[in-house]
């Protein structure tokens, strides 16, 4: 009986093709808009844990001040190298220590000239921020004892300066200082924040101070913790031996700030999951309205069905089956309006990530609730016309012209 019902809705659908594809319309875009809307904010969220893990494995980064974001605080008390290796040497989960000074310098090679982040540190540096040497190699314990004159360039420092030219070996001069280039590092792409991780120059903390910046401070110390063991015990641990270290009473607040790439990230994708929650209710509404498109067109059948639904009353059919006739219909017609947008939606979300950049990532369930909310728009939009048509009086409608 339900498949003799079905079989009757699609034959008044097929004599009204474009009237039903205009009904449905709406069913199509809100369907289509909520599925896209939720798989792009995905691919979206699944990309910065990504290029958040791509910054270091269980990295902690130590900053003077209290401001969070790059630069120091007004009044904030730099750390030195020893801090770094107080911190390697007292606290058994840590796996590297890195400390860090760094200062925009233009980079001249030739007649080409790049301004760029040049970064003084040691190899643990690469360790800690999860990098590689992909041609050349590291610094040697003696280049960075004495403060040698060499470098390893990032890869845009690399297409800026030379171009298609060979790399290792060449000198290149930032500031008064010329250095040689030993390594080139691998490429990692941007950031969350936007920011061009290819695009340093790093030297030996030594030569940094020696050389750039005149002083032995350290503007940053950046810790990687061993796979296993807790961020926020290390965390705890770091807090608790700088405050030893910089002389602070239980009244005082820390002047440092430790952070841990895990807040960054949970912070982010929180952000990321909330704007596309709020871009998928506003995608919702197309929903409401092609559910009222439905309702409308279902009340236009019965009043042209009629005198159509006047013979079946008047030879014996029940409240029940009409009801159920016209409410199948409306069904039908959401449904198929439901499979149509899921079908764009999935095209519209490859081309999308495709252009944003973004992985595409196919989310079933997404899928499956948009099309069971299409059916239900179905039933509660086609519900009124449905027992409208179920309620009329067989005589009056046989008179029905």
């Amino acid at each position: 009986m339900l498949w003799k019902t079905i079989l009757i809705a699609l034959r008044e659908i097929r004599r009204n093709v474009l009237r039903s594809f205009l009904t449905v319309l709406g069913i199509v875009i809100g369907v289509a808009a909520v599925i896209t809307m939720v798989t792009i904010g995905g691919g979206a969220t699944v990309q910065v844990r990504q290029q958040i893990a791509s910054m270091g494995n269980n990295l902690l980064m130590m900053s003077p001040g209290k401001r969070l974001g790059p630069g120091q605080s007004t009044g904030s008390i730099p750390f030195k190298e020893n801090d770094a290796d107080a911190i390697a040497k007292e606290i058994s989960s840590i796996a590297a220590v890195a400390p860090v000074s760094s200062q925009s310098i233009m980079a001249i090679f030739g007649n080409q000239n790049w301004t760029t982040q040049v970064t003084g540190t040691d190899n643990h540096f690469l360790k800690a921020t999860n990098r590689s040497v992909k041609a050349g190699r590291q610094f040697s314990d003696s280049e960075l004892r004495s403060g040698a004159a060499v470098c390893i360039i990032g890869e845009t420092v690399r297409k800026k300066l030379f171009g298609g030219q060979g790399t290792l070996g060449e000198k290149i001069r930032l500031q008064k200082l010329s250095c040689d280039v030993i390594g080139l590092l691998e490429e990692k792409g941007q950031s969350t924040m936007g920011m061009d991780q290819d695009d340093l120059v790093v030297i030996p903390l030594s030569t940094f101070h020696r050389r750039i910046s005149g002083n032995q401070d350290v503007g940053l110390i950046q810790i990687s913790v061993q796979q296993g063991s807790s961020t926020e015990k290390a965390q705890s641990d770091i807090r608790r031996l700088m405050r030893e270290r910089r002389h602070l009473s239980a009244s005082d607040d820390d002047n440092f700030n430790v952070m841990d790439m895990k807040e960054i990230t949970k912070m982010l994708t929180g952000t990321t999951q909330l704007l596309t929650a709020l871009l998928s209710a506003v995608a919702a509404v197309s929903l409401l309205v092609g559910g009222i498109g439905i309702m409308n067109i279902m009340l236009v059948s019965v009043t042209e069905r009629t005198r159509e639904i006047g013979v079946r009353l008047a030879i014996g059919a029940l409240e029940n089956d009409v009801l159920t006739q016209f409410l199948v219909e409306a069904v039908v017609l959401s449904s198929l309006g439901g499979l149509v947008g899921i079908a764009l939606a999935t095209a519209a979300s490859f081309v999308v990530a495709r252009l944003m950049q973004v992985p595409y990532i196919f989310n079933p369930g997404i899928n499956l609730l948009s099309f069971i909310f299409s059916a239900a728009i179905g039933v509660i939009f086609g519900f009124f016309p449905a027992r409208r048509a179920a309620r009329l009086d067989p005589i009056d409608a046989l008179r029905h012209e």
